[in-house]
This record gives C-alpha cells, structure tokens and sequence, in this order.
C-alpha cells in the first residue's frame, strides 16, 4: 500500500489544547507539537492531512501548523464520542484510500535510522491491510494500552499478524490470551499510538457509530482481524504522551537529549538535581 493521506485527532476536551502547547527542537526551533507532528508526517512522504479539531479552535490550529497550512484540512468533531469517532469523522477525507493515523496529544523520538512514522509506513508499503505499531511493554502498564496477540511474520523481524485484541488488558487476561512467542515473560505488544488503517476499518467505525456511546477504535480493528489481514510491527522509538503528569517536560528533555546540546543539558540536568537535593 501507499500512504499519501494522515488524520491527526486533536478534539477531545483535554486533548485539544495540548497539540498548541510548545517546544524547542533539537536543532534549537521553537515549535508547537502539532507542527512537530506534521514536520514528522510530511518528511515521511504523506502528501495531505486532516486534524480532527474541536468547534471554535480552526484559528488556534491554523497559527500553530507553521508552513504546512497549504497541507492540512481542518474536520470539526461536533461532539466528543471517543477515538473512533473522532477517526470517523474524516472519512470523507480518506475515501477508499489507506490512511496514517496519529494523537495529537504524542510526540515521538526516533531510535533509529528513520522516523517512528517512516518506520510504520515501510512495514505498511508491504501490507494490504491495516498495521499497528507497537512496542513490547511491561505487564504493569497494560491498565493504559491496547494490546495484541499475534504470530510472527517468518523472515521480517518485528512484524507480526495480529489474532487477538483487548483494549486495557488485566494482567490475568494478558497471560491468558495475549502471549506472544519470543517476547520476554512480563511483557505484551502494546499500541504505540500510530496506525495505518483501511477503507473497511472505517466502514466497520460507521456500523458501529451509535449516538449514545462513545466509539472506541479497537473493537473495529477486532473485526478487521477477521477480513483482512491484519499486521502489529515492533517500532524502535520513545513515545510520549503529553497529556500525562510531566508528560510536555519529558517529551522536551527527549528532545534535548538527542540534540547537539546534549552535554550541555545533561550538565544543567546534574546541577539542578544537586542544588533540590533534600
């Protein structure tokens, strides 16, 4: 498959301000997250994007994209009905096309030669279905992912086709449903947060699309496991969500960790810790 369009969710009430917040790069520029996130997208080769927004923040959004505005499409979320619905919303925007999908409230950092985003979608030009990116995580955080079981892929390293699928696994259920050979005792194939999804995934979201509940995105990738073929692969990355507790200052200290200051932070980093030291 070839992905040429993204959908970036910015809507819900806690998430839509945080895609405005700021950072410093690390090459020293100043920029939003939801710039940092498009920057990320359109060097991966995605030609077009639409941002689920909420009413009323189209001008707050449109300053904080920087030089990408001829790129990018703004979709209202009228209301708040969860991740798929949020999703949902751009279908008319995707189409029949394949499509990325990424939070605004997460930024990424890249351990390896390309980005997390570039990752997915060289994993994704293979396939003809949906592919999620995860990352192998301890049992103690499966309360905050949605988790997949699956066999590998013979011959491609981190690649997997997807069974099974629980939104915030137990660590009982995990043990008894999600075991993934190879992987470390503890540990289950988390999502990452970035996802490349189909036209029958969306058409599997609108079925489910009732006005009285939210509309979460896992069950619809559930059914797609029974369709299509289904793919996880390991990303090499940080992933930091910046709605979390210190989440906007550790996505900046990834930053300048992986910059040429990095010396330079990582004294002021010593120097504060010695002078709050109780």
């Amino acid at each position: 498959m070839k992905i040429k369009k993204a959908v970036i969710t910015a809507a819900g009430p806690t998430q839509q301000h945080l895609p405005l917040q700021t950072l410093v790069s690390p090459s020293g520029r100043t920029k939003t997250v939801v710039a940092f996130i498009l920057d990320e997208i359109f060097a991966s080769g995605i030609e077009s994007a639409a941002i689920v927004i909420a009413p009323g923040t189209e001008k707050a959004f449109s300053s904080a994209v920087s030089n990408h505005l001829d790129k990018v499409v703004f979709i209202e979320q009228a209301t708040p009905q969860g991740y798929g619905h949020a999703i949902l919303c751009a279908r008319d925007f995707t189409g029949n096309d394949p499509f990325l999908v990424m939070m605004g409230d997460h930024l990424y950092l890249s351990l390896a030669k390309e980005s997390c985003v570039r990752q997915l979608l060289n994993f994704a030009s293979q396939a003809n279905g949906p592919v999620s990116a995860v990352q192998p995580t301890h049992e103690s955080k499966l309360p905050f992912y949605g988790t997949v079981a699956g066999s590998p892929v013979g011959g491609i390293q981190g690649l997997y086709e997807v069974s099974h699928i629980i939104e915030k696994p137990t660590p009982t259920i995990a043990e008894q449903e999600l075991i993934v050979p190879g992987l470390r005792s503890g540990s289950y194939l988390c999502f990452f947060g970035i996802h490349v999804l189909t036209a029958p995934v969306m058409e599997y979201l609108d079925q489910a699309f009732t006005e009285k509940e939210d509309l979460p995105l896992t069950p619809s990738l559930a059914a797609a496991t029974k369709s299509e073929k289904y793919l996880a692969c390991e990303i090499e990355g940080l992933r930091f969500n910046i709605e979390e507790s210190y989440g906007l200052l550790r996505a900046q200290l990834g930053m300048a960790l992986s910059g040429e200051g990095r010396d330079e932070v990582m004294g002021y980093m010593i120097e504060l810790i010695a002078a709050t030291r109780r």
